[in-house]
């Protein structure tokens, strides 16, 4: 059972420590309601890419003093990953300059094992992340088939039985959606898949900002995440189930490194941005209790996942009673569901409102956010797409209040 508890005066303490959070613009100070697009950092993360610079900048792998500490410290934020994914080893984490790269990275490596006919499984709600790399494998003779998306906002997992065959070699779904923050079935996926011998890849880039992740007990051969929706930098996170990645020829240069998890590393990558990694999961462990960085980590991750779900569910229940609003996606009468919240109002153009919002100091998205087919499927596109809240630790409910002010001024109501 987890003691620990984030409530309202902790994420006042939180907040002193997110320096943008001061920001003020037009005379209303910025309220940062677009976590799914990226959270803000906390000055430790700050302070640890500025160490990097001042101390010992270099590149990897050389035989003086700057290049050791580098080395030291990359290898450090390997550890720090595993335990915040929750991996048995660091040599299951790889990075990329983002997720997509190394998505497209590992569709190419794994490519390399199937024949014309093989076929893979996607869906359609997926971020194009996880759809566009696999899609592209069709002119490779590869075929796709795509799980359909309810209108409930939820998939279809009688249709993912169905098109789950034993000429199935990857499952390939998103763990949340980040237009809708719906949690999927990854155990029911890994059920189906594991009884035809494909591979599952889960992209948990919505998912791993929210609540704690167990790579190991999930059973997944891949996983993928974005160290910038946790309050860390720009970087990309793969996890390979332990010897896999060695099994497979991902592009790579003949002077690359060719072991796990180096193999799919191509060229430099931001080392400044890694040691704000570890620095990040360091900051969330700061709000758990436990003898053990991992242990720190899930107290953390479950305490500020009940935090951030009380705030989404007093949002998602004021935001429907205004006339004018519709709101897409699952309620919160489950606790296991992102805490984003898509609307549309209307008559008015998500940009539109989007922008008006943002006048108010309030930052939210519009559009699809690269869940382009999910948009479509719900009639959207055309529309615009829809007006995207996302809460994360350091939101609060007076900036509910104020949002909630703003939407019924544009409503009309």
């Amino acid at each position: 059972m987890n003691d620990m508890v984030f409530d309202e005066k902790a994420c006042a303490r939180c907040r002193a420590d997110f320096p943008s959070l001061a920001r003020v613009h037009n005379g209303f100070q910025l309220a940062y309601l677009d976590g799914p697009g990226g959270t803000q950092v906390p000055q430790k993360v700050i302070d640890a890419v500025s160490w990097y610079y001042k101390t010992c900048n270099s590149n990897t792998h050389g035989m003086f003093i700057t290049t050791n500490e580098s080395d030291a410290a990359i290898q450090e934020t390997r550890e720090a990953v595993a335990a915040f994914l929750g991996a048995p080893d660091w040599r299951c984490i790889s990075f990329g300059h983002n997720m997509t790269t190394l998505n497209f990275s590992l569709s190419h490596a794994l490519v390399r094992e199937m024949k014309p006919g093989d076929e893979i499984v996607i869906t359609e709600l997926d971020h194009e992340a996880n759809r566009g790399p696999w899609l592209n494998l069709a002119e490779r003779g590869i075929i796709v088939k795509e799980v359909k998306l309810l209108p409930s906002g939820r998939l279809d997992y009688a249709d993912m039985a169905a098109k789950i065959t034993p000429r199935t070699r990857l499952v390939a779904m998103g763990f949340s959606s980040n237009a809708l923050g719906t949690i999927n079935d990854v155990a029911e996926a890994r059920r189906l898949s594991r009884a035809v011998g494909a591979w599952l890849l889960v992209d948990a880039v919505h998912y791993a900002p929210h609540f704690p992740l167990d790579a190991a007990a999930l059973d997944v051969d891949f996983l993928l995440c974005s160290a910038y929706k946790f309050y860390a930098p720009h970087i990309g996170i793969l996890y390979c189930r332990p010897g896999l990645l060695d099994s497979l020829t991902p592009d790579r240069l003949r002077t690359q490194e060719n072991a796990a998890p180096f193999k799919i590393e191509t060229g430099t990558l931001n080392h400044a941005a890694i040691v704000g990694v570890k620095a990040g999961i360091e900051y969330i462990a700061s709000w758990g209790e436990g003898s053990d960085l991992r242990s720190r980590i899930v107290s953390a991750m479950n305490a500020i996942a009940a935090y951030e779900h009380r705030l989404a569910s007093e949002y998602y229940e004021k935001v429907k009673a205004i006339r004018g609003v519709t709101v897409w996606g699952t309620d919160f009468s489950s606790s296991h569901r992102a805490p984003t919240v898509s609307i549309t109002l209307d008559g008015i153009h998500p940009a539109d409102a989007a922008k008006a919002l943002g006048e108010k100091g309030l930052l939210v998205w519009d559009g699809d956010f690269y869940a382009a087919r999910a948009i479509e499927v719900l009639g959207l596109a055309e529309t615009g797409g829809v007006i995207r809240v996302g809460f994360s630790m350091y939101n609060t409910r007076e900036e509910i209040a104020r949002l909630l002010d703003e939407i019924r001024r544009l409503a009309g109501g």
